[in-house]
């Protein structure tokens, strides 16, 4: 095995480029770039202060295999099937280990990310802590910065001499400096130099088969680029499996942008390791993560075979969460295997799924318990069970898969109480109390928010005696004070936005709504309890309230579709 070494400077030229020893391109079973902005900028940072950034792994071969090119204009919403490049059997350099190391220096140096390039405060290098940045990098508007901002890739590929770039960016400073600053840019330039120019920069472990195709076959490349991506937490094991199963399927990447695409357009965050798992489940191979699954003989042949049914199940069961549940926003489903169970019925049992009944209480009971919270994996799996036995989707038996594992379903007032600001649950309970909201579009910045009704800033300047110094110096509402359930209500995203209620107090706020207004946010009617100094008080008779009306929830057993129906207790004011 070969470990050839280039300089940094160099290494980016190989990037996309035939020319170069046929190029560096990313393989099909590598998966999208992840680094944020951050992660880019202390990359370079330990660049320059000359900490090791591991050696990359190459597979040089004259396969056809699906690869495409590597990213220099990044933004957040661009597709990876447009990167692609036509195969071809010529010689080409395949990055098995290293993508987002090379990726963040393809940005840095040939890109922008986006649309802003990266820039190197040329005065920094100072550090206070070991884990700090030393070189402050940032990815700015080219057009709206100056000194001591430098574009990085300016000084990295400046044919000049080190002192003579220094000397420049002295001269357009644009004022003058004191003789230490000229010291630091010339001693910046130089490490710049030193650090991007050497010709040990980086390194490479090389597997070679363009001479022999036997030598490393691509089954050979699928295992070594797991083997070399297990060991850490760079790649998760959906990330695994998914390199598996692209290395017998072409358009697999394309294929899962599309349904993701398709089930995330409502401003949901369904992932690939969701849609990976459910195929598992699907395929009755259970729903563990583990490789050897997709090693199994035909498994990754049958998922493909099966795609666009397997599709069809999981668009279909969350058109119906969607349509005909109180679930209307990402936030309402705090865990997205929940699901799972039904897409599985809804794939094997599709005539029995159009019949079932109490879908929505099965979400509500088991969403609101937190019943899939944790590794929920044997308990999909008991789940499918028991739909296996009744032919279908089957409350009751679902309930009883639920409870045999020590999971209850039932909602106890102090768990009820505990959905406050900040909470997996409190958007759940919200979707069911705020039933005249508008969620529609999701995305577009059109979501409800949660707003504390008595301001934090008001209630944090409010203080009790300390018993050491007998100071009014103690806040007397903690966090879990000012952030339970009953100071809480939903705003629409223009209440609560720029101009609208923000540290409002609610002796304002609630100063000529009308009735409707406060019923819907059960509100006391006494408008004595709004002054912040009765906060204790309205809160309490807030509670009452608030019990009142989700008294189903608390007084019912999970049992059967009627435990779901609101409550028809007349709120009184």
């Amino acid at each position: 095995m070969k470990t050839p070494k280039h300089s940094l400077r160099k290494i980016v030229g190989f990037l996309n480029n035939p020319d170069e020893d046929g190029g560096f391109w990313l393989p099909n079973i590598q998966r999208p770039f992840v680094w944020s902005e951050d992660q880019i900028c202390r990359l370079f940072d330990s660049i320059l202060r000359e900490y090791p950034i591991s050696t990359l792994l190459i597979w040089k071969t004259r396969a056809e295999v699906r690869h495409r090119k590597f990213i220099d204009n990044y933004r957040s919403k661009l597709r990876l099937s447009d990167f692609y490049v036509p195969e071809n059997g010529k010689k080409k350099c395949l990055v098995l280990d290293g993508q987002q190391r090379l990726q963040s220096l393809f940005i840095g140096l040939c890109g922008s990310y986006e649309g802003r390039e990266l820039f190197l405060d040329i005065l920094s290098g100072e550090v206070s802590a070991p884990d700090d940045v030393k070189f402050r990098f940032a990815f700015l508007d080219a057009g709206k910065t100056g000194f001591p901002w430098i574009r990085f890739k300016d000084l990295v590929f400046n044919t000049a001499d080190p002192l003579t770039a220094a000397e420049g960016l002295i001269a357009k400073a644009g004022r003058e400096l004191s003789p230490d600053e000229r010291r630091k840019i010339s001693r910046h330039v130089g490490i710049v130099f030193k650090t991007f120019h050497s010709d040990d920069g980086i390194s490479y472990q090389e597997l070679d088969s363009t001479e022999n195709a036997e030598l490393y076959t691509e089954d050979d490349v699928v295992e070594v680029f797991i083997r070399a991506n297990s060991g850490g937490t760079r790649l998760g094991k959906s990330d695994l499996l998914f390199s598996l199963l692209s290395s017998s399927w072409d358009r697999a990447d394309e294929q899962m942008e599309d349904i993701l695409s398709d089930l995330n357009r409502h401003g949901f965050a369904f992932t690939r390791d969701f849609v990976l798992k459910s195929c598992l489940t699907l395929l009755n191979q259970g729903a563990r993560y583990e490789v050897s699954k997709f090693r199994k003989p035909g498994v990754r042949e049958e998922i493909e075979t099966r795609w666009q049914d397997i599709t069809k199940a999981l668009k279909d069961v969350l058109d119906f969460v969607r349509g005909k549940t109180f679930i209307r926003c990402d936030k309402a489903l705090p865990s997205y295997l929940v699901l799972i169970p039904l897409v599985y019925s809804r794939y094997h049992f599709p005539d029995n799924w159009k019949a079932a009944q109490g879908i929505d209480n099965y979400l509500l009971r088991a969403l609101i318990s937190g019943a899939f919270s944790g590794t929920p994996d044997q308990l999909i799996d008991d789940c499918v069970g028991k739909i296996k036995e009744r032919n279908g989707f089957d409350l009751n038996h679902l309930f009883d898969a639920i409870r045999s594992k020590g999971r209850s379903l039932e909602l106890t007032e102090d768990r009820f109480w505990q959905m406050g600001y900040g909470s997996d649950s409190i958007h759940l309970l919200f979707n069911l109390w705020y039933r005249e909201f508008n969620y529609t579009p999701a995305y577009d910045n059109n979501l409800p928010q949660v707003d504390h009704i008595f301001p934090q800033s008001a209630l944090r300047k409010i203080k009790t005696v300390s018993p050491e110094t007998g100071r009014l110096s103690i806040v007397k509402y903690k966090q879990d004070a000012r952030d339970q359930l009953a100071n809480c209500m939903l705003l629409t995203q223009a209440e609560n936005g720029a101009g609208g209620k923000s540290d409002t107090l609610p002796e304002a706020w609630f100063s000529g709504k009308p009735e409707f207004y406060l019923d819907m946010h059960l509100i006391p009617r006494d408008k004595d309890l709004w002054k912040i100094d009765r906060f204790e008080d309205f809160i309490e008779e807030r509670k009452r309230l608030i019990k009142a009306k989700f008294s189903y929830l608390l007084s019912q057993k999970a049992d059967g579709p009627a435990a779901n129906q609101p409550s028809t207790v007349e709120v009184e004011q």
